[in-house]
């Protein structure tokens, strides 16, 4: 089955479910080995390099920023020709920066290693992904597709820790990175190059569809409230995340405490988007978004009044869980209501990029801050992004228009 074998316009349902899973599958193995091996392996890799800890960790920021800085010229390859030869070119250069990272010996390599890893993200993940999926799916269907891959990715990361563990003891750091390398490149090169549609399949979907030019949506002022919105919620998500371990141990938090709490987060990240999955159509993206964000803010202001109250501090961390499971799906979906599809990469890329900046810098303002005032900035971060989208409930998105024109 190959995008060529359905007609120009309109890509089968047995075609669709096979995107979708094959999706699915490439996330998972891509964050595995890109991302969350990071956290398990970080401190045998301090340990072998002679460095910090928090110089291993800064690999991740190196890694946030060159994805952001790729996310333009990449989205713009997307909406000119498709996903299928720059995803499978992605998830090569994914696999040989993972096998670079098993053989650094300093710093300097390390970091050399991340910002390749930055760069294959961008290209091979879920921005590049959801790209696909706008176009290759018609507008009742996005949020499904989108949901479905966020599912099975989001909760298979999560589990995915303990086989980790038992590789990192078992095989060393090194070792295991070859592992994950060889895997990456045997499923995700030929899985892109299989189930993602060709140039002429891509071109073809886009000719029959709808837009907004890349130029006229950043002059819209929706636009605007919707990067305020979302670069403000990854900015109060991401110093949260960072620092809630050590924010719950100054509070006196045991450290078996203090380390089981966040996975809460993880917890309604999950719960949020089976939610939405059963749903499906009945619930409106952006009211729940923005109440979704809400909720998060609240949590956050709350949780310093939560003080050794267990169950109290499940309740606000939770919060911030439900604000990340819903804005992943929200931001690709919210913008390809409002954009439509012919250029939906370059503008999701407009948003990316200041989003990364923010996921990269808000955490050393948190850090900066310390204590309680983190977490009010936080709160009202994700509360500013909460009001951004109330000026866009309600008003008619080019998803509804396309909706009804295929109905007629």
């Amino acid at each position: 089955m190959t995008a060529e074998t359905d007609t120009p316009t309109s890509l089968s349902p047995k075609y669709r479910r096979h995107l979708v899973m094959v999706f699915a599958l490439t996330n998972t193995i891509s964050f595995i080995a890109m991302i969350q091996i990071l956290p398990v392996i970080l401190i045998p890799i301090a340990t072998d390099l002679d460095v910090s800890r928090t110089a291993v960790a800064g690999a991740a920021t190196v890694s946030t920023l060159v994805g952001g800085l790729a996310a333009l010229p990449v989205g713009r390859i997307l909406d000119r020709r498709g996903g299928r030869a720059l995803m499978a070119t992605g998830s090569v250069i994914g696999a040989g920066s993972v096998l670079m990272w098993s053989q650094v010996t300093n710093l300097m390599s390390l970091y050399v290693a991340f910002a390749l890893i930055g760069l294959a993200l961008a290209m091979s993940t879920y921005e590049s992904t959801f790209a696909v999926i706008v176009v290759a799916t018609e507008a009742h269907q996005r949020n499904q597709a989108i949901l479905t891959v966020t599912m099975i990715a989001g909760l298979s990361t999560y589990l995915v820790y303990p086989l980790l563990g038992w590789m990192n003891s078992e095989f060393g750091w090194r070792t295991t990175l070859i592992i994950l390398s060889a895997i990456l490149v045997t499923t995700a090169v030929p899985g892109h190059l299989w189930a993602v549609p060709s140039r002429a399949a891509h071109r073809n979907r886009v000719r029959a569809r709808s837009g907004t030019p890349f130029g006229a949506a950043l002059r819209q002022r929706r636009f605007w409230l919707l990067l305020i919105a979302f670069v403000a919620q990854a900015g109060s998500a991401s110093a949260f995340l960072l620092l809630v371990i050590a924010y719950l141990l100054d509070q006196g938090h045991s450290v078996a405490v203090a380390t089981s709490v966040p996975i809460a987060v993880g917890v309604l990240q999950i719960l949020s988007r089976l939610i939405l999955t059963v749903a499906g159509t009945r619930l409106a993206i952006t009211p729940v978004t923005s109440c979704a964000f809400a909720i998060q803010g609240f949590g956050l202001l709350l949780l310093p009044l939560a003080g050794l109250s267990i169950p109290l501090t499940l309740l606000c961390v939770a919060a911030v869980g439900l604000g990340q499971g819903v804005g992943v799906i929200a931001r690709p979906s919210i913008l390809a209501d409002n954009f439509g599809v012919t250029h939906f990469a370059s503008v999701l890329a407009a948003i990316t990029i200041p989003t990364a900046l923010a996921r990269a810098g808000s955490p050393l303002l948190g850090a900066w801050l310390a204590d309680w005032r983190f977490l009010v900035v936080s709160g009202s971060l994700a509360l500013i992004a909460a009001v951004a989208l109330l000026p866009l409930i309600g008003v008619k998105s080019t998803a509804e228009s396309e909706l009804v024109a295929a109905r007629e």
